[in-house]
């Protein structure tokens, strides 16, 4: 009630100041649009408002755009040779034996979603890319060719590559030109589901359908207990209007402060995702949240789930969990028995919170559905499904490492954001939205401001206290074979505090603590979510050598500054 009223009197005074806030006519926007306005791009829209905003916009935003041009891809196309672009095709699963090479290109394809004609992105005019399968061990030659309307490259995020194979412009590579070609060799030492996604503009290349996942497949059948079936799913979504496909900034991102959150949610690159199983089925789903800033809480309609493994690895024990939490990058493989015939229904609950009025409200999205049949699986997982099993190698690899848990912290870093020069009324609002923010922001609650904020006025930050260095000032290094205990702060004193996906390039990393209570269920981990306020320590593995990125993975916040560097220094080394 408090902050209702106080943000009543703070709109007052923004609608006030509105009129001291330039308006196209008067604006410098580089060559941007409005409705009613000429420009190359086309008319730059306001977002769609979510309809739980039951308030119209901040008072004086209406006419105060972003100061980027907008894209989409192939908006400079004739009429020709935008028809010309090829209908994109499902993704097919590729079996790839150790040795083998495979072609990948980047390009445009045309999609059908819902209905909708949209000129997207794909890889191998496939949406998502192709699934590769390949053993545990196995090495294979990726040759990718790029055919974009802008540069780009290749991450294989999770996989402990080696450092020039990782696909980090700037750090382990140039990114490849359109029309360029960049080959990468790509081990897979670890079991589980990883994926590969562009490192340029991530904002939009990821957003429009660049990224596919890896099954490596370990060569221990009994690795994971028997289910009747597997089901890979890749998460999404996608900002869509009346108008269509909402566009992105050119020269900079643009939803800098919130990240991108898509009011169309895609599974497999499609809406409505369904399966038919008998009754009694256990499926394994390969969980992988591939969206710009969306942070999931996953159930499957009260089917118990069991939780098996995450990024890098199995659990130490498996465990019955309600609902499964995935922040943008972040895997986990699950097995959910369907003991009943009906339809489950694959749904994100959450909290959903309106900024402007400070109200939450509980919103259920629906990505999908499970129908199970009357008729019985002919093999009954029942019984391997109800056992908690523990992971005996990784809890005798993990003794190795104990004896540095309780040591004191080598590396500090703090996560903040510096945000300068947007509109007046965008900025009385926020400096009293700061009375509270969520620990995580489940959703935007605040679109047609979060749209304002581009990468020119947003600076998301990575800062070592010891040193004051930010970013890609920053310079650790670490020798081959050391592990190394960094501790992660979020600064909830923040002008606008986020929740940050942080994802290690090149190493895995154990999650010791959060806000100083030990984690008592252990795996090997590549990202990891910090809540707003939250301290987060980790036991990073600094096995693999090279000059590395960490940094957070909504990408709207990676591509306003939040990333940095630090080196692995080869155990060779030396005089």
């Amino acid at each position: 009630m408090l902050k209702a009223i106080v943000l009543a009197v703070v709109l007052s005074v923004a609608g006030r100041l509105a009129a001291q806030t330039p308006t196209p006519d008067t604006m410098q926007m580089s060559g941007m649009s409005m409705p009613g306005m000429g420009g190359k791009g086309g008319p730059l829209r306001m977002p769609p408002m979510p309809p739980y905003m039951r308030m119209p916009m901040l008072r004086g935003m209406e006419h105060v755009p972003p100061r980027v041009t907008p894209f989409l891809p192939g908006q400079d196309l004739d009429s020709a040779a935008a028809a010309a672009v090829p209908l994109a095709t499902p993704s097919t699963a590729v079996s790839l034996a150790d040795g083998d090479t495979f072609a990948l290109r980047a390009s445009l394809v045309r999609r059908v979603i819902g209905g909708r004609r949209f000129v997207m992105y794909g890889y191998n005019g496939q949406y998502p890319g192709p699934l590769l399968r390949v053993k545990q061990h196995a090495t294979i030659v990726v040759r990718f060719e790029n055919q974009l309307d802008m540069p780009s490259s290749l991450h294989w995020h999770g996989v402990r590559v080696d450092n020039r194979s990782d696909g980090a412009p700037g750090v382990t590579q140039e990114a490849v030109p359109v029309g360029g070609r960049y080959v990468y060799r790509v081990r897979f030492p670890d079991a589980g589901i990883y994926w590969y996604h562009p490192h340029v503009r991530e904002d939009i290349q990821q957003s429009l359908g660049l990224f596919g996942n890896i099954l490596v497949e370990s060569p221990d059948r009994a690795y994971y207990s028997p289910v009747n079936r597997e089901e890979v799913l890749l998460l999404d979504d996608l900002l869509v209007d009346r108008e269509g496909l909402f566009s992105f900034g050119r020269e900079a991102p643009d939803f800098t402060i919130m990240g991108r959150f898509g009011n169309m949610f895609l599974v497999n690159g499609e809406p409505g995702y369904r399966l038919a199983v008998g009754r009694g089925a256990v499926v394994r789903f390969f969980l992988t949240d591939a969206s710009n800033s969306r942070t999931y809480n996953l159930s499957f309609g009260g089917a118990p789930i069991k939780l098996v493994a995450t990024d890098v690895s199995r659990f130490e024990r498996e465990e019955m969990v309600s609902s499964v939490v995935l922040a943008p990058a972040e895997r986990y493989v699950v097995d959910v028995r369907f003991d009943s015939d009906g339809t489950y229904p694959l749904t994100n609950r959450v909290q959903a919170i309106n900024h402007v009025t400070g109200e939450f409200y509980p919103e259920v999205d629906t990505l999908g559905e499970i129908t199970v049949s009357r008729t019985r699986v002919s093999e009954d997982h029942g019984a391997a499904f109800n056992t908690l099993r523990r992971d005996a190698a990784l809890g005798a690899e993990l003794e190795r490492y104990r004896k540095a848990f309780d040591r004191p912290v080598d590396r500090e870093l703090d996560l903040t954001v510096n945000i300068q020069g947007l509109p007046i009324p965008l900025v009385t609002f926020m400096t009293t939205d700061t009375m509270y923010f969520p620990p995580v922001e489940w959703n935007d609650g605040m679109p047609d401001m979060n749209w304002v904020a581009t990468g020119e006025e947003t600076r998301w930050i990575m800062r070592d206290p010891a040193t004051g260095k930010e970013n890609m000032d920053i310079d650790w290094h670490f020798r081959q074979g050391e592990v190394a205990k960094i501790r992660l702060f979020n600064d909830p004193q923040a002008m606008h505090p986020m929740s940050h996906p942080i994802h290690f390039h090149g190493l895995r990393f154990l999650v010791l603590e959060r806000d100083g209570v030990p984690t008592t269920n252990l795996a090997w981990k590549d990202t990891v979510l910090l809540p707003v306020g939250a301290t987060v320590d980790l036991l990073l593995e600094a096995s693999n050598p090279g000059r590395w990125m960490a940094h957070c993975h909504i990408a709207e916040h990676l591509e306003s500054g939040m990333h940095m560097t630090f080196t692995v220094d080869s155990a060779k080394a030396g005089p």
